[in-house]
């Protein structure tokens, strides 16, 4: 047996979010459809206590065609000037004791940026540094909420899709080994969108980090 986590959807006024825990048949292996089973098994166990949420599988495992573009691996933000994976502006952003940003990553595939061993070999992360603004540790995910966020944006055709759901899944997220989660990230938007509040809560990073005044977000 397994227990991952699921994001629900919901209103600022109430966390933006809902995280929940589903425990389900877990089917070990690393092929695409071993993980596939996982999601379905997740799945079913959700919708046995929840049957009227409407799920969606965030990750390049997905079967969905959606969830897969959704992946920070294939999703990209948008800009006049390039498209960038969200994996790739991630890793590329980190500042450690002894080096960074690398901003050659910024060119790299995301699975390469990802393995990148200068990301391992540089000392403590201290922080993560964009072309415009420094942003901290602390809250945990801000960072990485926000550049998926604002990629999502950047795509209008996903971003409509994605709200015909409410509850969203990552087989691949893993809470005791990583912290950020696109499918935390995906609830987020949708929350935001619902309640027509992304673009203001996307206006800069001061205004973004209010929403982690909530106990709901992660802040160590």
């Amino acid at each position: 047996m397994a227990v991952r986590p699921f994001f629900v959807a919901t209103t600022p006024e109430k966390g933006i979010w809902n995280e929940f825990n589903a425990e389900f048949k877990f089917f070990p292996g690393l092929s695409v459809s071993q993980k596939r089973k996982n999601v379905c098994a997740m799945h079913e166990s959700i919708l046995r206590n929840k049957p009227d949420l409407r799920i969606l599988e965030v990750s390049s495992k997905s079967e969905d065609p959606l969830g897969r573009a959704l992946s920070a691996f294939n999703l990209r933000w948008n800009s006049k000037a390039r498209n960038i994976p969200i994996e790739c502006i991630f890793q590329s952003s980190k500042v450690f004791e002894n080096g960074g940003p690398y901003r050659d990553l910024l060119s790299a595939t995301p699975i390469s940026a990802k393995r990148d061993p200068r990301l391992q070999s540089s000392g403590r992360l201290i922080h993560f540094q964009t072309k415009f603004e420094t942003w901290p540790l602390i809250p945990t995910t801000s960072f990485y909420d926000f550049i998926y966020l604002s990629a999502l944006r950047s795509n209008p055709d996903i971003a409509q899709l994605v709200l015909m759901f409410d509850t969203f899944t990552d087989i691949e997220f893993n809470p005791k080994k990583s912290l950020n989660c696109q499918a935390r990230s995906v609830a987020i938007f949708v929350s935001l969108s619902k309640a027509k509040l992304l673009d203001y809560y996307l206006t800069s990073q001061k205004i973004f980090l209010t929403l982690y005044n909530n106990s709901n977000l992660l802040f160590s």
